[in-house]
C-alpha cells in the first residue's frame, strides 16, 4: 500500500487569506501541532517576504522537529539563499522554489521565453541542490500550461536535481478528469525519478476532488492547508483529502501518515489563532458535519450508526471530555492535562494560565477541555503588551444610559475613565479609546460561545484597521463584555508593539 505525503502549506498559502497573519509566537504554536497532527511536510513560510517571515521559518526550523521543514522560494539566487540561511538549522529541510510556465505568465508577468524560463529553472533547481539535499520545484500556473511544454519542465528539473516536482493548479482552473490525465502523463514520462506533488486552489469549489483525481493517477504528495484557507477561495482541505484516503482505502489503495484523532483539535487552533470561522457545513470539521435532523437518518443512526455516518466523531477526535478538575486541583493535574492537550508551557506561562482556570473554576458549574484551550491560547499568544486590562464595571439596562468604568494599566502607569455608549459594548470600547487615544478603526466584531449553559466560556474576536495596517485580537471569558474589552487590547497591542 502506498503512502501518500501530506504537505501541509497553513503556515504560507494559509497565511495568505485576508486577515490570517499569525505572529512567531503563533507559528511555532501551530507548528507543533502539525508534527502531533502527523504531517510529512511544513511550509513553514516565505523567508525573502519580509524579515518577520524570514524569523518565523528560522525559528521553526530550530524549534520545531519531526517533519520536514520547507522554504518557499522564487526561482532567483537570492531568494534561494535566504530560505536556505532560514532553514540551516533544520534536521530535515527542503527548499521549494518556482517559476511560471504558462504562457500566460510567461508573456504578461515575466516576459520571458519559454526557452528562458526552462533554463531559469533549471539553473534555480541547481543552486538550490547544492545547498541542500531536498529540492522541489513548481512550474506555476501548470494547468495552464502546454502540457508537452510542461513535461519537458519536469523531465529537466529532475534531472537537475529536484527530488520532488509540484504540479499546481494556481488558479483553480481543472477539473479531476483533465488534471488526473495530465498527471497520468506526467506520471508515465518520470516513473519514479521523483515524487509528483499537487497544490490546488478552490475557485471552482474542485481542489479537493482535483487533487483525489491526481493521487488516482500517481501523485505521491498533496499540498492543502487545515480548514481549506488560502488564497481567494481557498486551498485544498486537509482534513478532507485525508478522510477520503481514510475513508476509501478500497479506492485508493493508500494510506497516509497523518493522526486523524488530531484533526478536530488542530482545526480549532487555526481557527483560533486566524480568526477565520468554519463554516458549520463544512465537511469533516463543521459544526453540522456529525449533526443529524431528519427523522429517518436519526432512526437509522439509533438502530445503527453506519446507516448514515460514513465517519465515526472519534476518528478526528470530536470528543468532549469533561475535566474531572476544579478549584481544588492541583498544579500538577493541570499541567498534565495541558500535555495532554498538546500544550508545553513555561513555568511562568503556566502559573499564569493556572491562576485563570482557578478564576474560571469559581465561576463555571462545568469546564471542557474547549473552556481550557481558549484560555491557554490567549496565553502562550501573548504579545508584548502596552496596554492591559486592570478593571472594569459597566452599567446598563431599561432606561439606564450604558456607562463603562474602566481602568487600563499603560506600561507600569494605572490610568481610569468612564465613557457613555449606545450600547454597553460601544460604552467600553469608547473608553478604551478615550485612554488609548487609538486613532484606528473596528472593521469587525465576532463573538461566539466555546461551550454551553448561561455560564459558558465566550470569546471575542475583533478587527482594527489603522494607517491601513490590519489587526486581529482575541480575548476570552464568561463575562462577555470583560472578552470584548480583552479582545479590543489585544487588537491594539498588536498595532502599539512594546518599546
Amino acid at each position: 500500500m502506498r503512502t501518500i505525503k501530506i504537505f501541509d502549506t497553513t503556515l504560507r498559502d494559509g497565511e495568505q487569506s485576508p486577515g490570517a497573519s499569525m505572529n512567531v509566537t503563533e507559528k511555532l504554536q501551530l507548528g507543533k501541532q502539525l508534527v502531533r497532527l502527523g504531517v510529512d511536510v511544513i511550509e513553514a513560510g516565505f523567508p525573502i517576504a519580509s524579515p518577520g517571515d524570514f524569523d518565523a521559518v528560522q525559528q521553526i526550523a530550530t524549534e520545531v522537529t519531526g517533519a520536514t521543514i520547507a522554504g518557499l522560494a522564487r526561482a532567483k539566487e537570492l531568494d534561494i539563499k535566504s530560505a536556505y540561511d532560514a532553514l540551516k538549522h533544520a534536521p530535515q529541510k527542503r527548499i521549494h522554489t518556482f517559476h511560471s510556465t504558462s504562457d500566460i505568465h510567461l508573456k504578461y508577468q515575466f516576459r520571458v521565453s519559454r526557452e528562458e524560463a526552462l533554463k531559469r529553472s533549471v539553473e534555480m533547481v541547481k543552486y538550490a541542490r547544492s545547498l541542500v539535499d531536498d529540492v522541489e520545484f513548481s512550474p506555476m500556473d501548470a494547468t495552464r500550461t502546454d502540457i508537452g511544454y510542461l513535461i519537458e519542465v519536469v523531465a529537466a528539473v529532475i534531472e537537475a536535481g529536484a527530488s520532488t516536482v509540484n504540479i499546481p493548479d494556481t488558479v483553480g482552473y481543472t477539473i479531476p478528469v483533465e488534471f488526473g490525465e495530465m498527471i497520468r502523463k506526467i506520471k508515465e514520462r518520470i516513473g519514479d525519478s521523483a515524487v509528483i506533488s499537487v497544490h490546488c486552489h478552490n475557485d471552482l469549489g474542485l481542489a479537493v476532488a482535483n487533487s483525489v483525481a491526481a493521487v488516482l493517477n500517481g501523485a505521491g504528495q498533496v499540498e492543502c492547508t487545515i480548514n481549506g484557507i488560502g488564497e481567494r477561495a481557498g486551498n485544498c482541505s486537509m482534513e478532507e483529502i485525508v478522510m477520503c484516503i481514510k475513508t476509501r482505502k478500497d479506492i485508493f489503495n493508500a494510506q497516509t501518515n497523518i493522526n486523524t484523532q488530531e484533526i478536530i483539535r488542530t482545526s480549532r487552533l487555526v481557527t483560533r489563532i486566524t480568526g477565520i470561522q468554519v463554516q458549520l457545513n463544512k465537511a469533516i470539521v463543521g459544526a453540522n458535519a456529525f449533526a443529524h435532523e431528519s427523522g429517518i437518518h436519526q432512526d437509522g443512526l439509533l438502530k445503527e450508526k453506519m446507516t448514515y455516518e460514513i465517519i465515526t466523531p472519534s476518528d478526528i477526535g470530536l470528543t468532549r471530555t469533561e475535566l474531572v478538575m476544579g478549584k481544588h486541583s492541583g498544579r500538577h493535574a493541570f499541567k498534565t492535562r495541558l500535555k495532554e492537550l498538546g500544550y508545553e508551557l513555561s513555568d511562568s506561562e503556566t502559573e499564569t494560565a493556572f491562576d485563570k482556570f482557578k478564576r474560571l473554576a469559581d465561576q463555571k458549574k462545568e469546564i471542557f477541555d474547549e473552556d481550557l484551550e481558549a484560555l491557554v491560547s490567549e496565553e502562550v499568544s501573548k504579545i508584548p503588551e502596552t496596554y492591559s486590562l486592570v478593571e472594569l464595571k459597566v452599567e446598563s439596562g431599561t432606561n439606564l444610559k450604558p456607562t463603562a468604568k474602566l481602568r487600563i494599566k499603560i506600561n507600569s502607569r494605572e490610568v481610569e475613565t468612564t465613557a457613555n455608549g449606545d450600547g454597553p459594548v460601544d460604552a467600553v470600547y469608547k473608553a478604551i479609546v478615550d485612554i488609548t487615544k487609538t486613532s484606528s478603526s473596528l472593521l469587525k466584531f465576532e463573538v461566539k460561545s466555546i461551550t454551553g449553559g448561561t455560564d459558558a466560556l465566550g470569546e471575542v474576536m475583533v478587527t482594527l484597521e489603522q494607517d491601513g495596517k490590519k489587526v486581529r485580537g482575541s480575548g476570552a471569558d464568561t463575562d462577555i463584555l470583560v472578552a470584548a474589552a480583552k479582545a479590543y487590547i489585544n487588537a491594539l497591542n498588536k498595532l502599539t508593539p512594546k518599546k
